[in-house]
């Protein structure tokens, strides 16, 4: 039996948040696709404050940024970029080309493409989350694109050194300092002075994943990555209340939107971890956000059993699930709807989002159902080719391709097989249509 100590905001509530941002969004799009840099530039004004001649960075104004940063900090960025580009690289290896003769005469194989241009959104406007720049810039780069443009907001009225320092240690091969729709516009439409890009990548708020959405089609996209969600699946055995409750606000930071919830086998853990969640609200520097995030999106569930908790989690397909049981692997071995997994306490969602290798840009709003999280092949085509190399592996196919085209009514399809049967094999077939089709 499943029984919620805790709800949150109602379906009916949230849909409507989504309407009002789907409209905004909407008319932020079609004013930039209609005029260019003079939008953009105005929408950076009233959103960010900001405004400058380019919002493209010089290489000067990179090398000053990231001649900011102490020996330290340089030391840290790298130490994590090292384990994301390591990991992309070992994403990279297993992804083979294969050309193979699947017939006598008949090869079939297919290439990895990588994209022309990517679009890399790193979000910056309440953090300086140096990280995205990490997760997407590095693994475009392992997969070979020709050009990498980001996209950041300013922090306090200027460009964020440690994302602009991270994106030029990614090698990020433009750096613009522009945030919000306005970038995500730009990237995907182009204007007089940013050049469109064929994939947009990245994590954002609500107004960015929306932009992401109207704009699918028009470009690739990773995922609808909108505001961080964190579910933790913890038993008495795997955890306690304190790291229940601080590794739910730890990612409930992240915005007044940020769903946090807590599933477990144990109601006297469930009832802990709310008590410890009141106490730490009240010390912890980012309260404002996180006790917002609880308040309205945090849920508490009890269930009787894992099996029940595997149910329950794949039902909401969490962006982040976290498992601090007795038994971690029961649910790595059973779940099948998440963005990413953190399997028992001595890892957690953090390490994701920062530094152990893994992309933290994950599917949200139950998009783990169908996608998981960016990767390097996310800027790859797969694309097929198909070659024959006889006369009589011509003529057999053909055959077969003759007679399904007319079983669908294609007169023109059967001719392109028929003409080659006739060429190749020999055969007096008569044009298409003209007769029946050519039998075996």
């Amino acid at each position: 039996m499943i029984r919620k100590l805790k709800t949150a905001r109602t379906s009916e509530e949230r849909r409507l948040d989504d309407k009002a941002v789907r409209e905004t969004v909407e008319k932020i799009l079609e004013d930039i696709g209609a005029r260019g840099d003079a939008a953009v530039r105005e929408l950076s004004i009233k959103f960010d404050g900001w405004d400058r001649d380019s919002f493209l960075l010089t290489d000067e104004e990179k090398q000053a940024c990231v001649d900011e940063l102490s020996d330290r900090d340089i030391a840290d960025i790298t130490f994590a970029q090292d384990q994301v580009r390591n990991f992309a690289r070992i994403q990279r290896e297993s992804m083979l080309d294969v050309e193979v003769e699947t017939r006598p005469g008949v090869v079939l194989g297919h290439k990895h493409i990588p994209v022309n241009a990517a679009g890399c959104y790193v979000p910056g406007g309440k953090y300086p989350l140096l990280a995205s720049a990490h997760m997407s810039v590095i693994t475009a780069k392992v997969a070979d694109v020709g050009r990498v443009a980001t996209c950041a907001p300013p922090y306090k009225g200027r460009p964020a050194s440690a994302i602009v320092a991270a994106q030029v240690l990614a090698g990020a091969d433009q750096i613009f300092v522009l945030g919000g729709v306005q970038a995500i516009g730009a990237m995907a439409i182009g204007t007089e002075t940013i050049a469109p890009v064929d994939i947009l990548v990245g994590p954002g708020n609500a107004y960015v994943a929306e932009a992401k959405r109207q704009l699918f089609g028009r470009v690739g996209i990773d995922l609808f990555a909108g505001p961080t969600e964190t579910l933790v699946i913890a038993d008495e055995a795997g955890a306690d209340p304190e790291l229940c409750a601080t590794d739910l606000l730890g990612q409930a930071e992240h915005g007044p939107d940020s769903p946090a919830i807590l599933l477990t086998t144990s109601e006297r853990l469930a009832r802990e971890t709310m008590r410890e969640i009141d106490r730490l609200l009240e010390i912890l520097p980012t309260a404002d956000h996180a006790g917002a995030a609880w308040r309205d999106y945090g849920e508490v569930i009890v269930c009787e059993t894992d099996a029940e908790a595997v149910a329950v989690a794949d039902e909401i397909a969490s962006e982040h699930v976290q498992v601090m049981t007795e038994d971690p692997d029961y649910y790595l071995a059973n779940m099948t709807n998440y963005g990413a997994l953190f399997l028992g306490a001595r890892t957690n969602v953090s390490y994701g989002d920062k530094v152990i290798g893994t992309n933290h840009t994950l599917p949200t709003k139950k998009a783990a159902r169908y996608t998981g999280g960016l990767w390097v092949g996310k800027f790859l085509k797969t694309c097929t080719y198909q070659r024959v190399l006889t006369d009589e592996a011509s003529a057999e196919i053909g055959s077969y391709c003759s007679r399904l085209c007319a079983l669908e009514g294609f007169a023109g399809h059967g001719e392109q097989a028929n003409i080659r049967v006739r060429r190749y094999g020999g055969q007096n077939v008569p044009y298409a249509g003209a007769a029946e089709p050519i039998t075996a």
